[in-house]
């Protein structure tokens, strides 16, 4: 009726039938009008909204691993506080996070082959990729997050469990391993001692990598198949004749 009223005053206006004033008065009454109308409109779809609420539907297809609610309890849709009703888990495919070290994070990329070993499933391999790494170091633990992808079709796996993460990378430099007891703990530096074709002993300073308990890694400082010498005393310097212990057989009896 507002919009009859004020297409008909702007008809009256062309003729001076009618003041300018009053038709200003009734066109401003139907802008008024439709504004109310689309403001009902906005609201309409705003309480249909709300009634789609009261079904709770999975953005993807999974399984539903927890559920906080129940028949009959009270959902408050306008809180925007309180527990999850429903937690969902796709189990086709399982993302497992590792923290590697420092030492290895420039050779672990996404593309990289992982093998997975679970208690539950012994003398099982599941394999898994790294699809991608968080670029930057941990700067309390000096570890690289590395996020891993695991396909379980089959749903062998179940999501939220610990996993023992066997990565095969290739060697950043050349290393040789020693038994822990040839290492010289000295003010100058980590030593270890050889023994030369001159029957003299040399001591060499190494860079140790990793500790494996009984054995250690030596990065450099050492090349393969120098002569060592094990449990040297601390008082050993360089140039210093070594007389080599010969094995003695031991004694049987019967």
């Amino acid at each position: 009726m507002a919009d009859s009223t004020a297409k008909r005053w702007k008809a009256l206006l062309v003729t001076d039938s009618v003041s300018k004033q009053e038709a200003e008065e009734k066109i401003g009454d139907a802008a008024a009008k439709a504004a109310m109308v689309a403001s009902a409109k906005a609201n309409v779809s705003r309480l249909r909204q709300l009634e789609t609420f009261k079904h709770v539907v999975a953005p993807f297809d999974g399984v539903v691993t927890a559920r906080e609610t129940d028949i009959g309890a009270l959902i408050n849709a306008g809180s925007g506080v309180g527990p999850e009703l429903f937690r969902v888990a796709d189990k086709t495919k399982l993302r497992v996070y590792i923290q590697v070290p420092q030492t290895y994070a420039s050779v672990v990329a996404p593309g990289v082959l992982v093998q997975l070993a679970f208690a539950e499933h012994p003398g099982q391999v599941f394999e898994a990729i790294a699809v991608r790494t968080a670029e930057a170091l941990d700067p309390t633990a000096r570890t690289l997050l590395v996020e891993l992808e695991a396909d379980n079709a089959k749903g062998e796996l179940l999501p939220g469990g610990l996993t023992e993460v066997h990565i095969k990378l290739p060697a950043t430099s050349p290393s040789v391993r020693l038994p822990a007891s040839a290492l010289l703990f000295r003010a100058e530096g980590l030593r270890v001692a050889t023994l030369e074709n001159n029957g003299h002993a040399v001591l060499h300073p190494v860079t140790m990598g990793r500790d494996f308990g009984k054995e250690v890694e030596i990065l450099t400082g050492i090349e393969a198949g120098q002569s060592v010498i094990l449990n040297p005393p601390d008082s050993l310097v360089s140039d210093e004749p070594v007389r080599v212990a010969e094995d003695k057989p031991a004694n049987v009896k019967k």
